[in-house]
């Protein structure tokens, strides 16, 4: 699987803002999806994940206000983030996992300004 995130930019606290992941290949339907990020400062920090039934988790530092989603059809996967504050700024990946392994794109650049 290949994946490429986009929807990043310059947002004000607040705002809401929603990334999207597409993937190709040919296991869209079977394969589990996660968001990270990678903030200045901080370890990687892994967001939730969305499993091939569309069961959602999050982390607690994202719970409440970020929601993943999929799309089998047009295999693409979304976070959707409200509520957005500064220390949410930084690059954010999403991450594809088959029986075969984990892959990951290259990330888009959220930036959340007061």
């Amino acid at each position: 699987v290949q994946l490429q995130a986009s929807g990043g930019g310059l947002v004000q606290a607040g705002d809401s803002l929603t990334l999207s992941c597409a993937a190709s290949g040919n296991s869209f339907t079977s394969t589990y999806f996660a968001w990270y990020r990678q903030t200045p400062g901080n370890e990687r920090e892994w967001l939730g994940r969305i499993v091939p039934n569309g069961i959602t988790q999050y982390s607690d530092s994202v719970k409440g206000r970020f929601t993943i989603s999929r799309d089998n059809v047009k295999k693409m996967v979304y976070l959707h983030m409200g509520s957005l504050k500064q220390e949410d700024t930084g690059r954010y990946y999403c991450s594809a996992t088959t029986p075969w392994g984990t892959t990951e794109g290259q990330g888009t650049l959220v930036t959340v300004s007061s």
